[in-house]
This record gives structure tokens, C-alpha cells and sequence, in this order.
């Protein structure tokens, strides 16, 4: 598990707060691992070995494997397992119910003994409200990472609806801080959204966030760095596309790591210009 101030170190020692996603679809993959008996893992094996000292999390998206059924799921074990130790493994699941199925969701992805995994922090729809994320709270030093502000255009349908408190977006990030703090709290924020990263921080002040969208979506770096970024860093960056499929050769790892390097280099100058490092 890794908490807090692990990730904090993190950020200082690698110059980074680059999530690499392991959104992994095999009929994107170079046509050359399909020779492997697990083409899925051994490409994100040689992802992992080609960036994992240029950022501080990997994030396998649950949908990637769940496609591919038993052998999906193997991939998924095989890729957790192998993951750095340092670095911060998220399942982006997005799964959002209640009572005993919320109970299993988080035993799939937190019980090593039951299912082969344990991951350090899941991502969760906060839309049935408390009862959506206590079982995941219920694992100690485990994340969760609530969506907030997505950068997908259906965003505005429900994330910007009026509430009391103001936009729903804004009630979900207050009422979550009530059922844990920033040790244990996070939240989704779309990259798109840079400039609602000001108002974000009125509600989640010292929070990490997770910003997906930076890369191939659109999303630009020194723009969330400029609204977001705070003392303890408290983002963390996530890009897929543009890095895990830069190349569709055999070079894929380099080129990966390529790509990986060139955002790792812009975070670090954002860190110092935030003093950071």
C-alpha cells in the first residue's frame, strides 16, 4: 500500500506525477506479441519496465480485461502483480453500488487471498451516495478516488446541475470529505476542465486529484498545473493512448518511453516553478 506521504516522496524523487494507463485493447497492440501466450501482459510488462522510474502510478482500466473474459482477467492479475512497488496501482473501475455487491466489488480488487489482487486505490461513481464507498473505506490505507468533474461531453448533464450547495459536482466533493480525509480521499478531474481546478480547490483544498485527459483527449499540462497544482504537488496525471501506443512497431516500449520522458520532463518544471522540488 502506499500512503500519502509515500506518494508525496514519490513526486520528489522521480521529478513526476505521471499515471501511466494500461488501457489495454489487444487488437491494438503490435501484431508481434500475439506469438506470446499472454500478448496482453507481455505488453504492459514491457511498458512497465520501459517507464516505471518517469512516473509514480499505473492505472490498468478494469473494461480492458473484463472483455476478454477468464484470460482478461489473468492478464489483469499477472499486470498487478507485476507492478513497481513504489508506485501507486489504481483500478480504474468506476463501480458505483450499494451493500453486498459494493462488498464484493471491493473484495475483487483488495483481497489478494480472494481474488489475486490487492490494488493500493479503485475509482468509484458517488451517485447512490455513502453506502457507494464505505466498503471500499472499510480496507485500511486503501484509496478511493471519487468522480467529480469528468471531461467527457456528457459532464454537463448531471455534474453542473443546481443543488443548495451549489453545483452537484461541488456536493459531491464536500459531502465525500466528510467520510474520509486527504489521506484517504481523492477525486477524478477531467484535464479539459483546467480552469474549474480553482474552484475544485475551494472544496478540496489539499486532496490529490486524478486528472485524466492530458495527451490524447486534449487536455493541457501547464494550464492544470497553473489552476491545480499545490504545495504537496496533489496531482496526479494520467495519459494511455498517447503514451502505451506511440508506436505500433516493436519499438512500442521505446517509443513509450519516449513519450513518458517528454511529460516527466514538463512536470518537473512545473514542480519547481510551484516549489514543489
Amino acid at each position: 500500500m502506499i500512503s500519502r506521504k509515500q506518494l508525496i516522496a514519490q513526486i520528489k524523487q522521480k521529478k513526476s506525477f505521471l499515471c501511466v494507463g494500461l488501457d489495454t485493447d489487444i487488437e491494438k497492440i503490435p501484431a508481434f506479441l500475439k506469438e506470446f501466450p499472454d500478448p496482453v501482459f507481455e505488453f504492459n510488462k514491457r511498458i512497465i519496465d520501459a517507464t516505471q522510474d518517469l512516473c509514480i502510478s499505473y492505472k490498468p482500466n478494469a473494461a480492458f480485461y473484463e472483455a476478454r473474459g477468464i484470460k482478461g482477467l489473468q492478464s489483469l492479475i499477472d499486470t498487478w502483480k507485476y507492478l513497481p512497488l513504489d508506485c501507486l496501482n489504481i483500478i480504474d473501475a468506476k463501480r458505483g453500488d450499494i451493500g453486498n455487491t459494493s462488498d464484493m466489488y471491493a473484495k475483487a480488487f483488495f483481497n489478494e487471498e480472494a481474488s489475486g489482487m490487492s490494488f493500493d486505490a479503485i475509482t468509484v461513481s458517488p451517485y447512490m451516495g455513502h453506502d457507494t464507498v464505505s466498503s471500499y473505506l472499510s480496507y485500511p490505507g486503501k484509496w478511493v478516488i471519487l468522480l467529480a468533474l469528468t471531461s467527457s461531453a456528457g459532464s454537463k448533464d448531471f455534474q453542473y446541475l443546481e443543488t443548495s450547495q451549489g453545483f452537484l459536482y461541488e456536493t459531491v466533493i464536500q459531502k465525500a470529505n466528510t467520510w474520509a480525509g486527504s489521506d484517504r480521499m481523492m477525486f477524478v478531474v477531467g484535464a479539459t476542465k483546467s480552469t474549474e481546478f480553482t474552484n475544485i480547490r475551494k472544496f478540496a483544498p489539499d486532496n490529490f486529484l486524478l486528472v485524466p485527459g492530458v495527451g490524447a483527449q486534449g487536455g493541457n499540462l501547464e494550464e492544470v498545473c497553473h489552476y491545480g497544482i499545490t504545495k504537496d504537488c496533489g496531482l496526479i496525471v494520467n495519459a494511455s493512448r498517447s503514451i502505451i501506443y506511440a508506436s505500433s512497431g516493436e519499438d512500442f516500449a521505446d517509443a513509450a518511453r519516449a513519450e513518458a520522458l517528454k511529460m516527466q520532463q514538463q512536470m518537473e518544471v512545473e514542480l519547481g516553478k510551484a516549489g514543489v522540488i
